[in-house]
């Protein structure tokens, strides 16, 4: 089994991004999954093709996309990507859509094909705090969500996709007294747990 596991670059003025920093720690294989990894950029359309690419040259069984959500208080897979683009501030590239389609024409919103209720109850059996989300916002990691399982859905039915919002860690919040954060082992130890449950699910 193959799973594309992706993580975007630090933004919004932060030097560091817990969805890369934790990608890199991860292993290469988790349970019968071998882990397909990549770096994305903050940025409107170039983030989902780079993505979209990668889905077409690895033809991967899921591909799980993770990103920063900083004041969660835990991993937080989502449910629910909504067909709009609202940012805002502009993304890395000084892109700033306001209230329009990720996929003009596409559907309103797509549920994610990841077993998201087992990996929540997954990361919490590994003792790291996690909680469902029906929002993945207006931003970049909505439009990467949203893009990914339309791609999936038009072309390679089979394939799972679904995205999770990981904490801001310690480091980032020094200056910021009272916003919850992880330790970077939790959220290592979170995502192992979340991709077992990916690799653990039936076939659809």
């Amino acid at each position: 089994m193959k799973i594309l596991l992706t993580a975007f670059e630090p933004f919004g003025g932060e030097i560091v991004n817990p969805s890369l920093e934790a990608l890199a720690r991860l292993p290469e294989t988790v349970r019968s999954a071998r882990l397909l990894r990549l770096t994305l950029p903050v940025v409107f359309g170039r983030s989902a093709d780079l993505a979209i690419e990668a889905m077409a040259a690895e033809q991967p069984d899921a591909v799980l996309c993770l990103g920063q959500a900083g004041g969660r208080s835990g991993l937080t897979p989502e449910r629910v990507a909504v067909n709009l683009q609202d940012a805002t501030v502009p993304d890395n590239a000084g892109n700033q859509p306001r209230d329009c389609p990720v996929v003009p024409g596409g559907p309103a919103a797509y549920f994610s094909t990841l077993p998201v209720k087992a990996m929540t109850e997954a990361i919490r059996a590994a003792g790291v705090p996690a909680s469902l989300s029906l929002s993945a916002g207006a931003y970049v990691c909505n439009h990467l969500m949203y893009s990914v399982l339309h791609a999936a859905a038009t072309r390679w039915p089979w394939m799972r996709c679904g995205f999770l919002h990981l904490p801001y860690m310690h480091q980032q919040v020094i200056a910021r007294p009272g916003v919850p954060s992880l330790s970077l082992d939790d959220m290592v130890r979170g995502l192992e747990a979340a991709i077992t449950a990916i690799a653990e699910a039936p076939q659809a």
